[in-house]
């Protein structure tokens, strides 16, 4: 199988995960994220329970010489924490908590629940824009 077909599978697995363990579900979302108010612990199962898989996954490619579908593993370089990764995650973290989507959800709702997705998927693509703008 090629690159862009393992890719399509892995999207769609992906999407239906999302789909099914309420992740795509913006008042979801928003409920685990408000603590102090009317909280719902259930993402927190589905969020440790997405631990597991991905645990099994780093032993596995740790045993591989390269990925099923490429020549090497894309893997970062570095694991410094710094300004631009802070105020990353700050912006990222503003914009689930606001919206209730982080981006694969985003993508997920534009079939599923598109009105509120499309905002946050350009709100987005203007952020990656302004981004590439602003680093050259």
């Amino acid at each position: 199988m090629n690159r862009a077909g393992v890719a399509l599978i892995a999207g769609l697995l992906f999407g239906t995960g999302l789909a099914f363990s309420g992740m795509a579900d913006p008042q979801r979302v928003q409920s685990f994220l408000d603590l102090f108010g009317n909280w719902d612990p259930t993402l927190a199962f589905v969020m440790g329970g997405a631990m597991i898989p991905m645990a099994i996954a780093w032993v596995i490619q740790r045993r591989l010489d390269k990925p099923f579908a490429d020549a090497h593993f894309d893997l970062p370089g570095t694991s410094r924490i710094d300004g631009k990764l802070a105020s990353g995650a700050v912006l990222f973290g503003m914009g689930w908590g606001i919206s209730g989507l982080c981006p694969g959800p985003a993508l997920a709702d534009l079939a599923l629940a598109p009105g509120k997705a499309v905002i946050v998927v350009l709100a987005m693509l203007g952020g990656m824009i302004a981004h590439r703008v602003a680093t050259r």
